[in-house]
């Protein structure tokens, strides 16, 4: 469809320092390049300026998008590919531009308002979607929170990141992390090493994500002192976990007799989230999921919260977020 040039115009932002500028729009221009491709609008740099041409509605996208990004960058934070993603799937808080013709140029200055920061002693973690949002109010408003959805939406992340900040900030005194070993069987037993060496590689995610957040030898050392742990869910039975942060990763693979037993560890000042991929279920056949009851059980308890992700959600390869598209329809069709 051919565009009405009537309704494309131009309007310029000019940055006070070049330095930021510099980089703002990234090797070769390459993040000035990925705004363009989002909105459908043209990108011209002249000197400290960039002109947006384009329809109006786009071209106030891409302006408050502009925006937003630089003011990380005055705020002394990094831009990052992940930054940029985060900007264009949720949108900054508008700066209003003041009237004038087209070609009006704003000088802009200000501090980030309006978002969500998970702070811990490595970065500083965002959600980058609007349902990673309301999932990390709810990790930090309820007692017991689900996230649904499918692999690669930080449902995991996302949660052991706000468990590092609440312990770092004494809101609790130990993080414990969990998931069922269901891939083990019997074959736990072939694998060389004692008990902790053989259920390693299954918590190998749970690893993963702290790294992320903690330095090397202060995670070591948290560990050793058991001030983080890092265990199947079946050792679980019989404890009362107070005053700790508790995650429980891959929830799907939980019978409903281990997710009863799993909610009902919850003990004095602790908070609990409960991550899982109903599409994921690996439990034998006619064995039924702890997390589909649990969903069914407890979801009018209006102290829980229920978080649900989508392929839209996904925080991975682009690739990633095809390919779950693909498999929920082609399992659509089988309806």
């Amino acid at each position: 469809m051919a565009v009405d040039l009537t309704d494309v115009s131009e309007s310029t932002l000019e940055f006070p320092d070049n330095f930021l500028l510099i980089d703002f729009c990234g090797e070769y221009d390459r993040n000035l390049a990925t705004i363009e491709q989002s909105y459908g609008v043209q990108i011209l740099r002249r000197g400290n300026q960039l002109s947006v041409v384009g329809e109006d509605g786009p071209k106030q996208e891409a302006l408050d998008t502009l925006k937003a990004l630089y003011q990380r960058l005055e705020a002394g934070r990094t831009l990052e590919a992940g930054d940029i993603d985060r900007e264009l799937r949720m949108g900054g808080p508008s700066v209003a531009t003041p009237p004038g013709p087209s070609d009006q140029k704003e000088l802009f200055k200000g501090a980030i308002a309006g978002r969500i920061e998970i702070k811990t002693r490595k970065k500083l973690v965002e959600p980058r979607t609007a349902a990673q949002k309301a999932y990390v109010e709810s990790l930090f408003d309820k007692e017991l929170a689900f996230g649904i959805g499918p692999a690669g939406t930080g449902k995991t992340y996302l949660a052991v990141a706000v468990g590092v900040n609440m312990l770092i900030s004494g809101k609790v005194d130990k993080i414990i992390l969990s998931r069922p070993a269901v891939e083990a069987g019997e074959k736990l037993g072939y694998l060389p090493g004692d008990m902790k060496d053989k259920v390693d590689p299954y918590m190998q995610p749970l690893y993963d994500a702290l790294g992320d957040f903690l330095p090397g030898k202060q995670m070591a050392k948290m560990m050793e002192e058991k001030v983080i742990e890092i265990a199947p869910l079946a050792f679980m039975r019989g404890r009362t976990l107070s005053n700790a942060f508790v995650v429980l990763d891959e929830a799907q693979n939980a019978t409903s007799m281990q997710m009863k037993m799993f909610l009902t560890r919850l003990g004095e000042g602790s908070r609990m989230v409960i991550t899982g991929d109903r599409t994921q279920i690996d439990l034998p056949r006619g064995v039924s999921s702890g997390l589909w009851d649990a969903e069914r059980l407890l979801k009018h308890i209006p102290k829980i919260s229920f978080s649900y992700f989508t392929a839209k959600d996904v925080v991975r390869h682009p690739l990633v977020a095809a390919i779950i598209e693909a498999y929920e329809a082609e399992d659509a069709k089988k309806v």
